[in-house]
């Protein structure tokens, strides 16, 4: 397997949410609301997202919002593990997703030879950061 895609879930926030990854990490943006869906939906979802993806590269993340009403809870049931190609893109991911966020784990070296690190972002989301260093 080469890649992994998150697909994640929002209560009315994948807009919000989306727009800032696509501002801390980069790439591309397709946003689509309900309200550009054929067919019917209920009035008070035409705001929000059927269907995010944002594109870097070979990395995807996927996302929608719930219906209004329906059951919704914070990201506690997964994590995103990004897998970065330099511990600068480490350094500037984990600074830009921790922002008004909360470190779980700080960067730090591994006993897999790996910097490794761990948090929550603002809209409950956990995340993994790795960077597996070169081998001498």
């Amino acid at each position: 397997m080469k890649t992994m895609t998150a697909y994640l879930n929002f209560d009315g926030a994948t807009r919000e949410a989306m727009k800032f990854y696509q501002q801390s990490l980069g790439g591309d943006l397709h946003l689509m609301p309900f309200s550009e869906m054929p067919g019917d939906y209920p009035p008070e979802a035409k705001d929000r997202i059927m269907h995010a993806r944002l594109t870097n590269g070979s990395a995807v993340l996927m996302a929608s919002d719930t219906m209004p009403g329906m059951p919704f809870q914070k990201g506690t049931n997964f994590a995103i593990c990004v897998n970065c190609q330099s511990q600068d893109e480490l350094e500037r991911f984990f600074s830009a997703i921790s922002e008004k966020g909360n470190v779980t784990m700080p960067l730090q070296d591994t006993f897999w030879g790996a910097r490794f690190g761990m948090l929550t972002d603002q809209f409950g989301v956990n995340w993994m950061f790795n960077f597996e260093k070169p081998k001498d």
